[in-house]
């Protein structure tokens, strides 16, 4: 089995990962996570996961890197992380009754391989009254979470249904991660 490097601090990649029984560093480094007004928000998560996957590239060369980023994107519009309490009560005043799409970008490189992609799943939020957003801002669950919530916690009561990855929406999209790393740990170096 090849050495593997997670390029992520969140506790819920790191989490996702070890389910998977892989074995793995994890090492966070700054990475630019802008957005560009001019791209969709499935071409700007998988460059955002292309330079959490690239850097430091050379000095893990003989890992197989990991880079991932998600996000919520409703109507083109990208929702990230709340910048405070306020900012998440807009959000989800917004994802309120609709269905909006958890995106993540995947990429994963091994030596002069480079696999770069995204999932998408579909999560529908209940009609919100402004008591239940208020009442779910405050537990601060919010805060660091992509449009605002965490579907694994107490954001649960948010949502009324969702359609594809749920690995995927708690941030590591598991089942396409599995088929890469099959597929490159069955290649001879």
């Amino acid at each position: 089995m090849k050495k593997v490097i997670l390029k992520s601090s969140s506790p819920r990649r790191i989490e996702l990962l070890k389910a998977m029984n892989v074995d793995f560093i994890q090492k966070a480094f700054d990475v630019d996570e802008s957005m560009d007004n001019n791209l969709t928000p499935e071409e700007n998560v998988k460059n955002v996961s292309l330079r959490k996957a690239i850097v430091k590239k050379e000095e893990y060369n003989d890992y197989i890197q990991i880079g991932c980023d998600t996000i919520v994107a409703l109507d083109n519009k990208i929702y990230g992380k709340p910048k405070d309490l306020d900012d998440a009560k807009k959000m989800i005043r917004e994802l309120s009754g609709k269905t909006h799409k958890v995106i993540s970008g995947l990429t994963v490189i091994y030596k002069d391989k480079i696999y770069n992609t995204y999932v998408t799943s579909f999560v529908t939020f209940k009609d919100l009254s402004e008591e239940d957003i208020i009442n779910y801002v405050n537990t601060k669950e919010c805060l660091g979470k992509a449009g605002s919530y965490a579907i694994q916690g107490i954001g649960k009561c948010l949502v009324e249904k969702y359609e594809g990855s749920l690995n995927n929406i708690i941030g590591l999209p598991t089942e396409e991660l599995e088929k890469i790393l099959g597929e490159i740990n069955g290649v001879e170096d």
